[in-house]
């Protein structure tokens, strides 16, 4: 006769690994190696002892709905169990609560990465369209301008590349709550002083928070909504245009109206303060990717260094360029328009429709990106785009205006195309961040190149025919570094 079942046996259905066994997908190609041991069961879960009879059949877990909100390593604390026992319908319905507290942390989430992402540009682009009036009431020096104007891509390129040491210590919730936080002060503390000096530090204390926030946001999709990566990342680089478009539009009617610059700058720490809200409990649950770093690294026997790479050094060179160029067209578009013959109130609508028509572009690229399995189509497209736009404007500026403004727009596009290839080419969240922080941090230094080279070539030539030159050339290397990047591969397998 054949023994009656132990009381003590359990069966459990493991959940899939994340980070190593995920299902194939369009643009991530399926990892190759065996699954490590114990990668099929949650950190810290046994079956050893487990009460006779308890099973995890037909009732869903809530630490394993993917992509809907719970990181590796995030606890779920307080969360009802979605553990059962078989055939119970208390179980269930247990199960049924544990779901909708994942849903609802989802939303939250994504909401916060939101607000975050409409943050990005904000200090920059409201100094930008202020800067004349900034520059009157502070007596800033040609000199103390430039650097002013310069000081996005230094901070991008610099503090952003701490980001990585910090999330190896620190939640990366909790260190996007201090980055907003720092945000929010750098720029109520800037229009609060009647000294230059003390304003370019602030400024530079407030885009600290912007190049930490740069780095996570990547990361933080990857981790929240590792199969939504292109929806997520859509999501927040629409935010960051839209935001930028309205702080550039509403800076100067602000302040007109209020009658002082500064309230046309100081507006904008609102918006900062109202996105460390939805962060505030997440950082409580949270902790840093050190634990899982360390294990993986123990796995692997090695740390995630681009630097050594082939992809990481095509990500940031891909960045790099196609940021440099989006400085070029946001600094001298407007003037290349008034010197084709438009009044300079047209010119500036012209530069305003770039962003406005890049809304749609933003928001559909990564959604592209996430659904093709090799990018080489969308790269190739968004090098036409800018091709075309190129030459229309050296050769028949006013003629075309329009349209070369929508190419343009399509051509931008390769922003949001990069942010979603970063964590398409990470399988962990440290290789998510170290490849982000690399990737902007020499491609922010490359950026910073791009309105000085175009204001020089400008200067000395008196005409667009070389300037337009140099950004072609640009996009050739852009595009080179492009289909490096559009093949299926990952960070951590190459360092």
């Amino acid at each position: 006769m054949t023994p009656p079942p132990s009381a003590t046996s359990t069966r459990m259905r493991p959940r899939p690994s994340r980070e190593i066994n995920f299902p194939e997908v369009a643009g991530r190609p399926r990892p190759r190696g065996a699954v490590p041991a114990g990668a099929g069961a949650p950190g810290g879960v046994t079956t050893e002892g487990a009460p006779g009879g308890v099973t995890t059949e037909g009732a869903p877990s809530a630490v394993a709905l993917e992509g809907l909100g719970v990181p590796d390593g995030v606890t779920t604390e307080g969360a009802p169990s979605a553990v059962a026992t078989k055939g119970s319908p208390d179980g269930t319905a247990t199960a049924l609560v544990g779901e909708r507290q994942v849903a609802r942390r989802a939303a939250l989430v994504l909401v916060g990465i939101i607000l975050v992402g409409a943050n990005l540009r904000v200090a920059v682009t409201s100094l930008g369209a202020l800067l004349d009036e900034v520059r009157a009431g502070l007596g800033l020096s040609g000199t103390m301008a430039g650097v002013v104007t310069t000081l996005p891509t230094i901070a991008f390129a610099g503090l952003g590349a701490i980001t990585p040491w910090l999330v190896r210590r620190v939640a990366p919730a909790r260190v996007l709550v201090v980055a907003m936080a720092v945000l929010a002060a750098g720029q109520v503390l800037r229009v609060a002083t009647d000294s230059a000096l003390v304003f370019v530090l602030t400024s530079a204390l407030a885009l600290a928070g912007v190049a930490v926030a740069n780095i996570l946001l990547p990361l933080l999709v990857k981790q929240y909504f590792p199969h939504r990566t292109g929806l997520a990342t859509g999501a927040y680089t629409t935010a960051m245009t839209v935001g930028m478009t309205v702080a550039a539009a509403a800076a100067v009617p602000t302040a007109q109206a209020f009658g002082s610059w500064r309230t046309g700058l100081g507006i904008w720490a609102g918006l900062a303060a109202v996105a460390v809200l939805p962060w505030v409990p997440l950082a409580r649950r949270a902790r840093s990717i050190a634990r899982r770093s360390t294990s993986t690294e123990a796995a692997t026997g090695v740390r995630v260094r681009p630097a050594r790479t082939r992809l990481g050094w095509a990500m940031a060179v891909y960045f790099g360029a196609q940021s440099l160029s989006g400085y070029a067209i946001m600094g001298w578009l407007a003037q290349l328009y008034r010197d084709a013959g438009f009044r300079p109130a047209t010119a500036g609508l012209l530069l305003a429709g770039v962003t406005a028509l890049g809304v749609p572009v933003a928001l559909l690229m990564p959604t592209l990106a996430g659904r093709l399995r090799t990018l080489r189509p969308l790269v190739l497209s968004l090098t036409g785009a800018s091709t075309l736009a190129y030459l229309g404007l050296a050769l028949a500026p006013y003629r075309g205006a329009l349209l070369w403004v929508a190419l343009l727009a399509v051509g931008q596009g390769a922003f949001s195309l990069v942010l979603t290839t970063i964590g398409l080419r990470a399988r962990t969240a440290e290789g998510t961040v170290a490849l982000s922080a690399f990737a902007q941090s020499i491609g922010y230094l490359i950026a910073a190149l791009g309105p000085l080279l175009v204001g020089i070539l400008y200067g000395a030539t008196g005409g667009w025919a070389v300037p337009v030159g140099f950004l072609i050339l640009a996009l050739a290397v852009q595009t080179g570094a492009g289909l490096v990047i559009a093949r299926p591969r990952y960070i951590e397998d190459e360092g």
